[in-house]
């Protein structure tokens, strides 16, 4: 299962890019605003650091506008990475058609704010590159997000879909495992659950005994 990053925070995104673990990366506007960083210097940076799919968001309501603006940021990005562009689709008609039209074009779509099998089935049928089930909002909701993620990958592998599932909202390390237990393709994870889950109690305990023996060898 591939690891992506959800942030916008290019020191954490350094970071955890550098323990090897990272795919790719998705961003929103919400995640831009928290970074106090221009939208264009962030995304700039990450496609240096990240050699991989990096999910950037329109914010246009009707198709036409969604392809208008998914082709500036393409254009806006060095030829050598537009490779790695994916433009985030929110999950409605308009959106479809825009999918429809961008992955005609050669242009990678993730569609975002998925609730549900038959949406995914849609954004598949489009044409779209990923699509992203938002688990952790169900869950807050009383439903069991990872249901639909079990679903979605057996239609996918019932029809040979080249689609693929990214796993998002994620609220804990259950959820990681959980997704690549079902076959999920990705998980986009925020920084802070991505370092709780390479922590263990058992780990910190067994590295402080070997330190504690060897100096005693030492001695």
């Amino acid at each position: 299962m591939k690891i992506f990053v959800d942030s916008a925070d290019l020191d954490e995104i350094k970071e955890l890019a550098s323990w090897g673990i990272v795919d790719g990366v998705t961003t929103n506007p919400t995640l831009v605003k928290r970074s106090g960083r221009s939208f264009q210097e962030i995304i700039e940076e990450i496609f240096t650091i990240v050699d991989g799919p990096i999910s950037l968001e329109v914010l246009s309501e009707d198709a036409d506008g969604m392809i208008q603006e998914a082709k500036e940021i393409v254009s806006k990005v060095s030829k050598k990475y537009q490779k790695n562009v994916a433009i985030k689709i929110p999950m409605n008609p308009e959106g479809l058609k825009a999918v429809k039209k961008l992955s005609k074009e050669g242009i990678q779509t993730n569609v975002t704010l998925v609730f549900s099998s038959n949406q995914a089935l849609l954004a598949a049928k489009a044409g779209a590159s990923f699509v992203s089930p938002f688990i952790g909002r169900l869950d807050d909701m009383g439903h069991e997000g990872m249901q639909i993620i079990e679903e979605i990958v057996d239609i996918f592998e019932n029809y040979d879909f080249e689609t693929e599932v990214i796993v998002a909202s994620i609220r804990h390390p259950i959820h990681v495992i959980q997704s690549a237990s079902l076959g999920a393709h990705i998980a986009t994870i925020p920084p802070k659950i991505i370092r709780q889950m390479v922590k263990h109690s058992l780990t910190d305990k067994g590295i402080q005994q070997f330190l504690d023996d060897w100096r005693d060898v030492k001695k």
